[in-house]
């Protein structure tokens, strides 16, 4: 399961941190951080499916 989660993380980094958490903190920053850049956005939802 967490292979789905990495790859929705990489093609849509919200939902990859919606599927792991809810919605949260980590949602919400994860949304603010792909507004400001694509990028940071997957690095911080990759980081938060593979730190549970």
């Amino acid at each position: 399961m967490d292979v789905i989660r990495i790859l929705c993380a990489i093609l849509l980094p919200p939902l990859g941190v919606f599927l792991q958490v809810g919605i949260g903190l980590h949602f919400w920053l994860n949304i603010l951080l792909t507004l400001l850049g694509y990028i940071p956005g997957i690095i911080h939802a990759v980081w938060v499916i593979v730190k549970k």
